[in-house]
């Protein structure tokens, strides 16, 4: 070679590398537009199921998809019919550009494209024309610019989230879950065929308005996938005959009041919700709604009382029915609970020494300081059994009770479950016994929790971990245990099958409020019916309609019920001649504690704070021997003669001690164990 001939080839090697050193600037030089988009805000299940899903700002559907939450068949596919060399271009794929331009000039029109993948995600990224020269330089900068920053992999990922397939649907998660209903992980032939084609005529080819043109170009994917050898010939043919989607499904929106709630924080959001049981309440709440009336609405709540966790939430009948004002959450909203809180105060009594399920009680006409209740059918029964005056909810007997006890009391431990009441004129009456306070339904099935969990008070959230036992104690163990026996043992609401669950109905004043709240071994569920502006309905009952509901609910939440629990050991279970004779008959707060020569606690006085020891002194005052002391309710100490007496520390805490001597007649103390 002449020296000529070398420096001509040394030139022409500068020149190409001076060439592709400029490209290479022109490349890195490059502008790329923004890589993360919006993303639909989602709401999963306890399982990672998708509740509810939301439109992102511009009102598209983007659902994010990483790869491997695709099905790699149809990831096969659509490189063999996209991209075939996807990956070993850097970008831009000469030979099928060459090949595009050569097959364009022979037959008089387009044949097949020259663009590759990573150019389709650069005019997806950037959403401009590339009808233009200018457009496909800068389709192609963007797309070789991309290969240098990104994996192939990457590059994948963004055409998968942001590909059109049609109306406002974009990525091929919005697409399975609008055509097919489910997530992208497992396709059919059929179904991978179809999302291949879509994107590259997205509106000419949609299934939901031209499935003759979704099918046809299903068909030719499928044709050249069999001989390209990506997928067997017998598989195609038999992937042409599945029918192709004719309508789009709507998206999840399962629990939408209780979604929202969480929505506003963005991303993906998990609940401790389980789809499926959601689905499963929301269509017999919206059966019962419609079978009730046309401007009833109903709201469900549904948990488990181990854990606190909701695992069904209905705010309402139907989310957009304007007539129900189906937009309002009626599980938080403040209405009178009726009879809903009696077995508390109940248990209250119980854990008191006031009264056991087998004490007397007297159901009469009584004034209360101008105060006169009366029963819900407006006759009286006579003396009965406590027992008997829950099971029947009668009125009279539980405003005796909460006589003696005190409303605040009453208010005290209701917070301790972490209800928040709604006193009207900021002074609890005895009226709160049969409703007079403002509470939610999601507080109601907060009480129950913790009465279901054995009495202590239990934090109830559908965020994982926020639920749980809390130190708080609403009643001794006894004392809720108790009063679930009581519950258990009522009738089955009329049509529905004994299922064994302790549970209590409740209509408020004027059948504005129908309730319905039960529980067994292991889960809570509680009903309301009514109308959100809070007129009357006349008729409505919670026995008629939210108890049939509520028996309904146990039945779809699990295969059978799970028992209540056996008694605990120190549970006093025994006939009225058996309890101690203050114990026989309830006499009221007039009678039972200030009778003229009664005993008197001497020590510990009530409000003392006492260090806790092995052992506290018990000392009585007055009043005729044989005594009988109580704590909370409990008898520790029988049949003493002896005006002293040493019983085990119940426990850290406050505790109310109860002395009743010979005659019946009785006292008490509160104090605090530290």
């Amino acid at each position: 070679m002449t020296r000529a001939a070398v420096f001509l080839l040394a030139l022409a090697l500068w020149g190409a590398a001076m060439a592709r050193d400029r490209v290479d600037a022109w490349i890195d030089a490059a502008e790329l537009p923004p890589l993360v988009a919006e993303t639909s805000t989602e709401v999963l299940d306890r399982n990672g199921q998708l509740l509810r899903a939301y439109t992102v700002s511009d009102g598209r559907w983007r659902l994010a998809v990483p790869l491997n939450g695709v099905d790699p068949a149809y990831v096969d596919m659509l490189l063999a019919y996209e991209d075939k060399r996807f990956r070993d271009h850097g970008g831009v794929d000469l030979g099928a550009a060459v090949r595009a331009a050569v097959q364009a000039v022979w037959n008089g029109r387009i044949v097949s494209g020259g663009s590759t993948l990573t150019m389709q995600v650069a005019r997806l990224l950037e959403d401009g024309p590339t009808g233009t020269l200018d457009g496909k330089l800068r389709q192609i900068r963007v797309a070789l610019a991309l290969e240098r920053q990104l994996t192939k992999d990457d590059i994948l990922t963004l055409y998968l989230n942001r590909a059109p397939f049609g109306g406002n649907l974009e990525g091929v998660r919005a697409a399975t879950r609008a055509y097919f209903g489910k997530e992208p992980r497992r396709l059919t032939p059929a179904e991978a065929a179809l999302l291949v084609a879509l994107p590259q005529s997205p509106e000419t080819r949609r299934p939901d308005r031209d499935p003759d043109a979704a099918r046809a170009a299903r068909d030719r994917v499928l044709g050249r996938m069999a001989d390209a050898a990506v997928i067997p010939s017998e598989t195609a043919a038999a992937a042409r005959r599945d029918p192709v989607p004719r309508l789009r499904r709507a998206f999840p929106a399962l629990s939408p009041h209780m979604t929202d709630r969480v929505a506003a924080a963005g991303g993906v959001q998990r609940l401790t919700l389980d789809a499926r049981l959601q689905a499963q309440i929301e269509t017999i709440a919206a059966r019962t709604a419609r079978a009730a009336g046309d401007r009833l609405s109903v709201a469900v709540a549904v948990a488990d009382h181990r854990t606190g966790e909701i695992l069904a939430s209905v705010g309402s009948a139907e989310y957009a029915a304007d007539g129900r004002a189906g937009f309002v959450d009626m599980t938080r909203a403040v209405r009178s609970p009726g009879s809903t809180l009696k077995p508390l105060i109940y248990g209250l009594a119980f854990d008191q020494g006031l009264a056991h399920p087998e004490t007397l009680i007297e159901d009469r006409a009584t004034d209360f300081g101008g105060y006169a209740p009366q029963n819900f059918d407006g006759q009286f029964r006579g003396t009965v059994r406590v027992r008997d005056a829950l099971a029947l909810s009668l009125n009279l007997p539980v405003v005796t009770l909460l006589d003696a006890m005190g409303p605040q009391r009453l208010i005290a431990h209701l917070r301790r479950a972490g209800v928040q009441p709604v006193i009207p004129g900021g002074q609890p009456g005895l009226a709160i016994a049969l409703g007079g306070v403002g509470v939610t339904l999601e507080d109601l099935v907060q009480l129950y929790v913790g009465l279901a969990n054995g009495g202590q008070a239990v934090t109830l959230s559908a965020l994982p971990d926020v639920g749980g036992a809390r130190a708080e104690r609403i009643l001794s163990p006894e004392a809720a245990w108790q009063v679930a026996d009581i519950l258990s043992g009522l009738p089955p609401p009329a049509g529905s099958a004994p299922l064994g669950i302790a549970y209590k109905t409740g209509t408020s004043y004027g059948h504005r409020d129908a309730w319905a709240i039960g529980f067994d071994g292991h889960h809570v569920v509680g009903v309301w019916l009514g109308r959100p502006d809070g007129t009357p309905v006349p008729g409505v009952f919670g026995g008629e309609l939210a108890a049939p509901l509520l028996f309904e609910a146990f039945q779809r939440l699990k295969p059978g019920i799970d028992p209540l629990p056996p008694p605990p050991p120190s549970a006093l279970i025994v006939t009225n001649a058996e309890l101690p004779q203050p114990l026989r008959r309830f006499r009221g707060r007039g009678a039972a504690f200030a009778d003229a020569g009664g005993p008197e606690v001497a020590f510990p006085p009530h409000g003392a704070r006492l260090a806790a020891g092995d052992a506290l002194v018990l000392k009585v005052r007055d009043g005729r021997a044989p005594f009988t002391w109580l704590a909370d309710g409990r008898p520790v100490v029988t049949g003493s003669f002896e005006r002293q007496a040493f019983v085990p520390v119940p426990g850290r805490g406050f505790v109310t001690l109860s002395v009743i001597d010979a005659e019946g007649r009785a006292a008490r103390s509160t104090v605090r164990l530290d």
